[in-house]
Formats: C-alpha cells, structure tokens, sequence
C-alpha cells in the first residue's frame, strides 16, 4: 500500500499495526526464502526460455530436478510461475484425414508400448502452410523413446517423401528383422516404393483401420505438440524459413532437449543411452 503513495500512518491505522513495525519491516535484510524463491524464478524463467516458451510447470519442474539437479516441489513452481506470470503452451488437437483403401493388417492394435528400441515405428505426415506455399514434413517415431529416427522435408507429400524418411531411419537405426513399421493407409505409405523399401530392410508394414487416429495415436499426439509448440506460433513467409525450424524442432529439441511425460520426464535421447538395441523378432 505504501508502495502505491497511500500515507503509512493511514494504512497502519486501516491494518492494526503499527507504524514502528512497518519501518522495522522495511529495513530488515530479505529472508532466506525470499532470496531462494528470486533465485528460482530467474532460474524458471531461463528454462521456459531455452524451451522456447513451451515448457509448463511440469517439464519445468522435471527440468530443473533432472537436468539441474535443484531440488523443489512442483507446487513451489506452479506458485513462482504464477507470480511472474510465466505459461507453458496448451495442447491441441489434429484432424486425421481419412484413407478407404485398406491394406496391410494391423500387427499393433494401439499397443504402443515396447520394451526396447527399433521394435516398432510409427510414421505419418503433417502438412503447413507459408506466404509460398505448403511445406510437407513426413516422420518415422520410435514409441519405445519417442525419438525421430527419420524425417523428410518437401514441397509435396508424394511417396518420395515418406520412402526418403523411411530411408533417413534405416540409415541411422540398421533396425533387426522384424521392426513393424506402423502408419495409416494414405497412398504414400501403401505405394510401391515405400513397400518395396521397408520390405528389402526387413521391416514389417503394420497399418491401423481406416478413419480411426486412436490407430496411430502415439505420432498423432507428436504432431498435435509440433504443431503447438512450433507450427501455430507465427506465420511463416517462405519454405525455407519453417523447415530449417522443423529441423532444429525435431533433431535439437524434440530428440535432445524436450523432456516427455510418458518417459518419466526424461528426453530420448536420455532414455536410449540406458537401454541397449532390440533383438531380432523371432
């Protein structure tokens, strides 16, 4: 009150105290919980940053116990960020397109869950408009880690697009025999190239029923955050511009930086550095 030029003999009285006490408050060093909690909110503040706002209070909180080593309750932090008015960015739900050509089975039947690494892959496309046109991004996910093993940036979601992610990935995985490549039943994943090409890798084409996201939930629940976290922030002027951001999305933050509910707020990359390669599916 004082703060905002109200007379402190008045405000005194208005509260019960007095005008001693209020100078004595005035004058004393800040507490050591004030100067934690100053601390902490700097601290708040660079890690919503560094996620380029999106982080909430819960990968915040998993950010500074796991990667920081800071020991808080999650509480304290919902409370800091409140005061200085930091926000995490909310969910968002995709539209699935729906495909009447059925093809391969489905070897997944929404279990998504996997042991270990290079089991199961799920793919799929998302699409985003610029000042030049559609930009179109195909992704090859690991559910295990929730890692992007492949990606392909275009101009048009013709089969070179998800053949050449699919590529990326067995490039970088070698996958065993056995792998299931899961994805929905668009042309680009039922064309001859792209089964030609998991095929002669030993990947095995696994697609959901026709029309049902919950198939495929795991990327379209990965595209729903790209699509918050990156794609709706600002309009986007040229294809250039918003797929070197797609890049630096998947492979820096997405794989190395984002911490992720469903791996006990640990990153990909963190989780695949403590569990070793699948073996080959008998």
């Amino acid at each position: 009150m004082a703060s905002e030029g109200l007379p402190v003999q008045l405000a005194s009285r208005v509260l019960g105290m007095s005008e001693s006490g209020f100078y004595a408050w005035r004058g004393r060093a800040p507490s050591v919980r004030s100067v934690r909690h100053a601390w902490l909110t700097d601290v708040i503040q660079a890690v919503h940053s560094a996620s380029h706002g999106v982080y909430g209070s819960r990968r915040i909180h998993a950010e500074l116990r796991l990667g920081r080593g800071i020991h808080v309750s999650h509480g304290a932090v919902e409370l800091l960020m409140q005061r200085a008015g930091i926000k995490g960015l909310p969910g968002n739900r995709r539209r699935r397109p729906r495909h009447e050509t059925p093809t391969s089975a489905d070897l997944v039947d929404r279990q998504f869950t996997r042991s270990s690494r290079d089991q199961l892959w799920v793919t799929d496309i998302t699409e985003h408009p610029t000042r030049e046109g559609k930009v179109y991004c195909a992704v090859v996910l690991d559910t295990f880690s929730r890692r992007v093993v492949g990606w392909s940036i275009d101009s048009t979601q013709i089969a070179a697009l998800v053949t050449n992610a699919l590529s990326m990935a067995i490039g970088n995985r070698r996958p065993p025999t056995g792998t299931i490549i899961h994805s929905d039943h668009g042309t680009q994943f039922t064309s001859w190239a792209f089964t030609r090409r998991a095929q002669e890798s030993g990947l095995v084409p696994s697609m959901g029923s026709i029309g049902d996201c919950y198939d495929n939930a795991v990327i379209d629940s990965f595209w729903g955050r790209m699509q918050t976290e990156l794609l709706n922030r600002k309009r986007w002027r040229t294809r250039l511009e918003l797929a070197n951001a797609i890049f630096e999305y998947l492979e820096i933050f997405h794989n190395r930086q984002r911490r992720h509910s469903a791996l006990g707020m640990l990153t990909p990359i963190e989780v695949e550095s403590t569990v070793p390669t699948a073996l080959p599916v008998a």
